[in-house]
């Protein structure tokens, strides 16, 4: 990844509809150099695919809440059926399998808190492989653009700490 790369995904990353032309001009290329970076992006799996970005409260979903769950027995089949049943679930947005005290974290958005706190009790708590449920409801997301390039073992000043 170099520098070129990495400003046709920021800019991917603002606008998946821009046209190649729009992004060769924005990076300053040739447009025939955008289009083979960028399905060179896409064949290395850098780019994995192109979304739209929803607004869940314009859809009258305007309660997000991360819903941490933590899951008896601790095996691979029943953490990847957890998985699979909260991700089919129409109130999920995410679902993400993590290390600590929480086998699965859940992203959901809800109509409202009472919604939110009968789709947990009836839902969720119920359900016997689950030992723990615990909410937190969401008061702003910021999805970030652009992302930092991360340093590399050549480039990093040992000496200098991560901030």
């Amino acid at each position: 990844m170099d520098a070129i790369d990495q400003a046709i995904l920021r800019r991917l990353q603002r606008d998946g509809r821009q046209t190649n032309r729009e992004l060769a001009e924005a990076v300053g290329i040739a447009p025939s150099t955008a289009l083979e970076r960028t399905r060179a992006l896409r064949t290395r799996g850098v780019i994995t695919g192109f979304h739209a970005a929803v607004d869940p409260e314009t859809l009258g979903r305007g309660v997000q809440a991360l819903i941490s769950i933590r899951i008896r027995p601790q095996s691979r089949e029943a953490i990847e059926s957890t998985r699979d049943s909260m991700a089919a679930l129409p109130e999920t947005l995410g679902v993400f399998v993590v290390t600590g005290n929480e086998d699965i974290l859940v992203h959901v958005a809800v109509p409202s808190t009472q919604y939110l706190r009968d789709f947990v009790l009836d839902r969720l708590a119920r359900r016997k492989e689950f030992v723990d449920v615990r909410t937190t409801v969401v008061f702003d997301y910021v999805q970030p653009v652009e992302q930092g390039e991360l340093p590399t073992a050549e480039r990093r000043d040992r000496r200098t700490p991560y901030v």
